[in-house]
């Protein structure tokens, strides 16, 4: 864990230090963000928080590989396939924060970056599904499943980038949780603490981290395209090295993994998916609205769950913190119930639903009387 944590900070540091150099950058090559009907900003504001990000991956990459735990195990080479595959798509978004890519092309940039995991081995293998046992994908299924996963991770991380910090945050939390899921997953099954997963969302919770002081309300920076993909993608490859890593969830004395909970069979594959559950309904409800008015889906528009936040009568950073709570609740409470199945577990996270409830609906009519007296 130490060792971990020592990834962490480092890339945190790594990442924190680059952005002032990425915002130099992007300033002198007229990578900014100009101010527009849709968006939220009042000035212009400079891109190329993606460089800076994947500067904090690469530096956790290189000093675990120096660690005596981490650099005796064989997590680098699904650690460094995804890292490769991060610069790929980084290397796509900083095209297109300097002359704006047509969808399509950024699309097949997308499929570029996953197909390139799917070659190096970073996919699915198998499914541990309840009353089927392991379920072996054949090929072209693995490969279609994973670079879906991999696409849509990209794109929902993509959609919900709309608040100074909101993004970061919430790919920062998603990490952390799923970080402490495949250690303990690793614990409880007797497999080494050092797995790849661990690995890349340590260095990616740490590149967020390091990044969000610039990027928190007022911006001074945006991750653009090339750090909210470069999140997508690196946040799924962490979960394509680890689901079907295990053959079975075992259980262990004290009751953790109950063989009865199909919740905590089912976790390596839904807690990916519980993690980006805000960005992926935001993402779907946007499919659906712009389908109805008979747009594009990849059209912009100003009604995503931030726009629908700051009309209700949240200030900024209120409402980024408050997609934070909601993003922590889902991922950090499907941790909680499946690997401690107990009565305080689940209390605990029924408090926080209803503090998050609160906070949404009850603040901005707390707030407003106070403003007109």
């Amino acid at each position: 864990m130490r060792e971990y944590l020592l990834v962490f900070l480092v890339a945190a540091a790594v990442s924190y230090l680059l952005t002032v150099i990425a915002r130099e950058i992007a300033l002198r090559t007229g990578a900014v963000a100009e101010v527009r009907d849709r968006d939220v900003h009042a000035v212009p504001i400079p891109y190329f928080g993606g460089i800076a990000m994947l500067g904090g991956l690469g530096a956790g990459f290189l000093v675990a590989h120096h660690l005596p735990f981490l650099s005796r195990s064989n997590v680098f080479d699904d650690a460094g396939a995804v890292l490769i595959g991060g610069a790929i798509i980084c290397a796509v978004g900083v095209l297109d924060d300097l002359i704006e890519l047509d969808a399509l092309t950024k699309l097949g940039g997308q499929v570029l970056a996953a197909a390139y995991l799917v070659l190096n081995g970073v996919q699915l293998y198998s499914l541990n599904l309840p009353g089927v046992g392991q379920f072996t994908l054949d090929t072209g299924q693995a490969i279609l499943f994973s670079i879906v996963l991999v696409v849509g991770t990209i794109n929902a991380i993509n959609f919900v980038d709309g608040l100074d910090g909101l993004a970061g945050g919430m790919v920062a939390i998603g990490a952390v949780a799923f970080f402490a899921f495949s250690y303990r997953l690793a614990d409880v099954n007797g497999y080494t603490l050092a797995i790849t997963a661990a690995l890349l969302c340590a260095c990616l919770a740490g590149a967020c981290v390091g990044f969000l002081p610039h990027n928190f309300f007022p911006a001074r920076i945006f991750m653009g395209d090339s750090g909210s993909m470069l999140l997508g993608l690196v946040l799924s490859g962490s979960a394509l090295s680890l689901t079907g890593q295990f053959a079975a969830v075992q259980v262990n004395q004290t009751g953790d993994f109950d063989a009865g909970n199909w919740l905590a069979i089912l976790l390596p594959i839904l807690l990916p998916i519980s993690i980006l559950v805000v960005p992926f309904l935001d993402l779907m409800l946007a499919v659906v609205r712009r389908t109805r008015r008979g747009q594009m889906f990849y059209h912009p528009d100003k009604q995503h769950l931030h726009h629908r936040l700051l009309e209700f009568g949240h200030s900024q950073r209120v409402a980024v913190v408050i997609m934070w709570l909601w993003a922590a609740l889902i991922a950090f409470g499907a941790v909680l119930v499946s690997l401690y199945a107990s009565l305080w577990s689940v209390a605990l996270t029924l408090a926080w639903g209803a503090g998050t409830v609160v906070l949404t609906f009850a603040l901005p009519r707390i707030q407003r009387p106070a403003a007109r007296v």
